[in-house]
């Protein structure tokens, strides 16, 4: 299953609503996305740190996330600078360094980091089945939302069945190697595959109407609204105001 290190927790976060949870990061995480001014991408990014402190989380595990933004990051500060037309500010070889491409890598970066945080902070400290049951509260299609969830619940049981059926490959003294019977070999394992798929969403589906499924799930947690809940949205909202207020109002 998907690891979900985050997801279990006693933080304030992690006893907020789903829902608003949901809608606060949305709407946070869109208007980071087109602010362009650098105190408010600089404001944003504390926000982030506020929010990820506030949910506790595991500084290691929100590390090995955050390196595998810095990987694209880092690619971003190799390219832009290099190919952004501008003053230049130092040469590398046959290659000129902009000023404008220096500002356009920081502001992606400012703005990839407090995103990547604020979603650590609202959305990874909730499961998957908490997820979707908020998504399908806030009156999403409810067929995107089974999607969702099965897809998420199976996709692992698909690939449990298809390393069975590669050991069973192996132990019958198949080797992999670049020629005609390995191609045939890995196409009959896929073929089998989808078979098996078929036959065991078949089965699953008759298992959930003899237990009575009639088209919806039903969380096992249900979170009314109090007044933590009213303080943090109030807070966020009032954050998500003044970004907004500091990037087209600006003082």
């Amino acid at each position: 299953m998907i690891s979900e290190p985050f997801a279990f927790g006693d933080s304030a976060i992690h006893r907020l609503d789903p829902r608003l949870r949901v809608v606060l990061a949305t709407a946070y995480s869109t208007v980071v996305a087109v602010a362009d001014r650098m105190p408010v991408l600089a404001c944003a990014l504390g926000v982030s740190l506020i929010l990820a402190g506030l949910a506790r989380l595991d500084p290691v595990a929100a590390g090995k996330r955050l390196l595998a933004v810095s990987g694209f990051l880092l690619l971003l500060w190799m390219v832009l600078p290099l190919t952004t037309e501008g003053d230049p500010v130092f040469a590398l070889g046959p290659f000129t360094a902009s000023r404008e491409g220096i500002w356009l890598a920081a502001q992606i970066s400012l703005k990839s980091i407090a995103i990547v945080l604020a979603f650590m902070a609202l959305i990874a400290t909730m499961t998957f089945a908490a997820l979707g049951h908020a998504l399908n509260r806030l009156h999403l299609p409810d067929k995107l939302v089974f999607l969702l969830l099965m897809a998420y619940r199976y996709i692992f049981v698909i690939a449990q069945e298809y390393q069975r059926l590669y050991r069973a490959a192996l132990i019958r003294g198949f080797r992999p190697k670049t020629n005609l019977h390995t191609y045939k070999t890995y196409a009959y394992l896929i073929g089998m595959l989808f078979v098996r798929a078929a036959d065991r969403a078949e089965r699953v589906f008759r298992a959930m109407r003899c237990r009575g499924f009639n088209g919806s799930f039903h969380a096992l947690r249900q979170v009314s609204p109090n007044r933590t809940n009213w303080a943090y949205g109030t807070a966020m909202t009032a954050a998500i105001a003044a970004l907004i207020a500091l990037e087209w109002f600006p003082p």
